[in-house]
C-alpha cells in the first residue's frame, strides 16, 4: 500500500475509546482532526505527548480542532492510563492494528541492535473534509503539541 500523502483522505476507522463506546473518524466529520498515533501507554514519551494534548485541549478546541490518540493498547489500559494522568484527549485501541496499518505507522523498528515491529510515533491533522492536511512523522515529544496546535490553528483560518 502507497504511503498516506498530504491531500489524501484519511482512512475512517471506528475503535473502542478508553472510557467506553467507540469513536470513528465519520463520527467527526466537519471537524478538524489531530490524530496521534503512539507506541505504549504510561511510558515516559507517550505519557508526556498525552499530558501535552491534554494541557493544550481547551486551544484545541477553540480552533475547531479534536484531539486523538491512538495506541495498540487495550481500551480498558486507556481508560487507567488517563485516570492516573488526568487526561482529557480521546484515547482509541487499535488492538487489532488495523488503523496503525492503514496509515502506514505499524514499522520495522529497532532498539539495541534488535529489530522489532511497532508503532511509529506519528500525527495526522486533519481537515474540515476528511482530506489529510498535515503529517508529522518520527515525531519528537517535546514542543509537539504547541507546533501541532498552530497547524490546527491555521486551518481553522483557511
Amino acid at each position: 500500500m502507497a504511503e498516506l500523502g498530504v491531500g489524501d483522505a484519511a482512512p475512517d476507522f471506528s475503535l473502542p475509546r478508553g472510557g467506553g463506546g467507540t469513536l470513528s473518524l465519520g463520527d467527526l466529520r466537519g471537524r478538524i482532526v489531530v490524530l496521534y498515533f503512539y507506541p505504549k501507554d504510561d511510558t515516559a514519551g507517550c505519557t508526556a505527548e498525552a499530558i501535552d494534548f491534554s494541557a493544550l485541549k481547551p486551544d484545541f478546541e477553540a480552533a475547531g480542532a479534536t484531539v486523538v490518540g491512538i495506541s495498540p493498547d487495550s481500551a480498558k489500559r486507556h481508560a487507567n492510563f488517563a485516570a492516573k494522568h488526568g487526561l482529557s484527549i480521546d484515547l482509541a485501541a487499535d488492538e487489532a492494528l488495523a488503523t496503525a496499518n492503514a496509515y502506514g505507522v505499524w514499522v520495522e523498528k529497532s532498539m539495541y541492535g534488535r529489530s522489532f515491529m511497532g508503532v511509529e510515533r506519528a500525527t495526522f491533522l486533519i481537515g474540515f473534509d476528511g482530506r489529510i492536511r498535515r503529517i508529522w512523522r518520527k515525531v519528537k515529544v517535546k514542543g509537539h503539541a504547541a507546533e501541532v496546535l498552530e497547524a490546527a490553528r491555521g486551518l481553522g483560518r483557511s
